[in-house]
This record gives C-alpha cells, sequence and structure tokens, in this order.
C-alpha cells in the first residue's frame, strides 16, 4: 500500500498545485457567481439569490477570528524550546517558505524574503548565540514549472550575506513539498538523523513537518516561529485582504495535513 502511494506522490504534487483553489476561499465566490450567471436566464430567483449570497460570502470572509482560531489551533501545538537546552542539539533543520520570487533574485540580485522570513532570521540567531549549533536548509523549487533559482540557492545568498559559516551549513535542493523536506533531508544526513535536531518551520507548519520528519525517522524538536495569531482575535476585528490570506494558509495546512495522514 505504502509504494502504491509513492507512486502516485508525483501526479498528486501536480494536483495539490492545479487544485490550490480549494484553500481560497475567492474562488468558492467565483464559482457561485459563474453558477449563477449559467442559471439567468432559466433560474432567475436562483441566481440573483446566488450573485447576493456571493457578495455576503465575501463580506463575512473579512472576519479575522475564524481564520484565527484555525490557525491558533495549528500554532498552539508545540512551544518554542527554552534557550538552556540549545546547546545539547547537533543543529537547526530550517524549511523552505521564506522567500519570495526567483524573478526579484535574478533581476537585482537581492534576496526577497517573505512574511515568513523568521524562518531564516532567527537560525542566523541562534548560529550566532550558540557555535555549536549546524544548519541544514531544505527547498528546491516548489512551483509547477521551474523559474530559476531554487530556495536553497536564494537561503545560500541570504545565509552568506549575514556571515553565517558555510562550513557549519548545508543546503538541499531537489525537495518540493513538505514530504519531500523529510525524505530528502533523511537522505542527506543519513544517521545523523537519529541526533537530536531543531526543526525551524511557521508555527502554523509546524504539525504537518514534525509528522513527516519523524515518519522518515529523524529525531527532531520544534521551534516554531512565524506566529500569525495572538492569544485572542476580536471578533470586532475585520481586515478582507489580511483574512483572505489567513483563510488560505488555514485551509491549506488542514487539508495538508488529512492528505498526509492518509497517504503516509
Amino acid at each position: 500500500m505504502q509504494n502504491a502511494w509513492k507512486s502516485l506522490w508525483q501526479p498528486m504534487f501536480i494536483l495539490s498545485k492545479l487544485f490550490n483553489a480549494v484553500t481560497q476561499p475567492l474562488y468558492w465566490v467565483i464559482a457561485v457567481w459563474i453558477i449563477a450567471l449559467l442559471s439567468l436566464n432559466r433560474w432567475r430567483r436562483f441566481a440573483l439569490a446566488a450573485m447576493w449570497g456571493g457578495l455576503l460570502l465575501i463580506y463575512l470572509l473579512g472576519f479575522l477570528a475564524p481564520p484565527d482560531a484555525l490557525l491558533r489551533t495549528l500554532e498552539g501545538r508545540y512551544a518554542v524550546p527554552n534557550a538552556s537546552e540549545l546547546d545539547r542539539y547537533a543543529g537547526l533543520i530550517v524549511l523552505g517558505g521564506a522567500l519570495g520570487s526567483p524573478d526579484s533574485y535574478a533581476a537585482h540580485a537581492q534576496v526577497p524574503l517573505s512574511e515568513a522570513a523568521t524562518r531564516l532570521t532567527v537560525p542566523v540567531e541562534l548560529m550566532r548565540q550558540h557555535a555549536a549549533l549546524r544548519l541544514v536548509f531544505t527547498g528546491g523549487d516548489g512551483t509547477l514549472l521551474p523559474r530559476g533559482a531554487t530556495e536553497a540557492e536564494m537561503a545560500q545568498a541570504f545565509f552568506v550575506s549575514q556571515g553565517v559559516d558555510m562550513q557549519r551549513a548545508q543546503f538541499e535542493a531537489r525537495s518540493r513539498t513538505t514530504r519531500e523536506n523529510a525524505q530528502q533531508v533523511a537522505r542527506l544526513l543519513g544517521a545523523r538523523c537519529t541526533q537530536p535536531w531543531l526543526l525551524v518551520t511557521s508555527a502554523w507548519h509546524m504539525p504537518r513537518a514534525m509528522a513527516e520528519f519523524e515518519a522518515v525517522g529523524c529525531r527532531v524538536t520544534a521551534y516554531p516561529v512565524d506566529f500569525r495569531t495572538g492569544n485572542t482575535t476580536p471578533f470586532t476585528d475585520y481586515d478582507l485582504l489580511t483574512a483572505l490570506k489567513e483563510w488560505k494558509i488555514a485551509l491549506h495546512e488542514w487539508l495538508g495535513l488529512w492528505v498526509y495522514r492518509v497517504t503516509r
């Protein structure tokens, strides 16, 4: 059964990109409006109701409390380790996802950082504070059509610019998904993967990442960064653009957790 799932993983990667719209609520609204337009001539009342329903859905999606609740549940699963415990770890396994477009990097020779930039900045600070920590960065090109520099290439340029000792760092550039991150790092480290490592990724992504690295036999402790929520979110907080982005992240992670669980 496991081999069958592995043989399906390449087409599943392609499907995950093609069906990315599932995790973006704005596409749901577009789908509703398309149905309404197609129904306008024969079922006018239904079509008008669907159009007004789509408008109402857009409005409701702007409240931050619901997507924050979904993200907070993920972010609360792992606490940041105590600073006094970090010297016992072999190093940091840092997942990609903190870098912007390779087109920008190619055009301007500056490393573009995304909103998840703390995936890179926190490891820099930890390596300065703890001289024995090593760094393993994992991230290739997760797009359907390769666009130039991989995340590993851009990350290496970033770490060099921050003065990180490259003798303490390794970079893996073949992985495109969280599952492949874990598989490629396990292959890269070999027996060293059973040493204690800190796994660095966004707090909302940590549950899925931890499950995958543990599944390949790596001994990892979560070091979550890039928190997007606080302890509570008032029900009156409203920001349509921010909320749509958080809905996408939350739905992507919860769907990813389910898919990874049933295909492991």
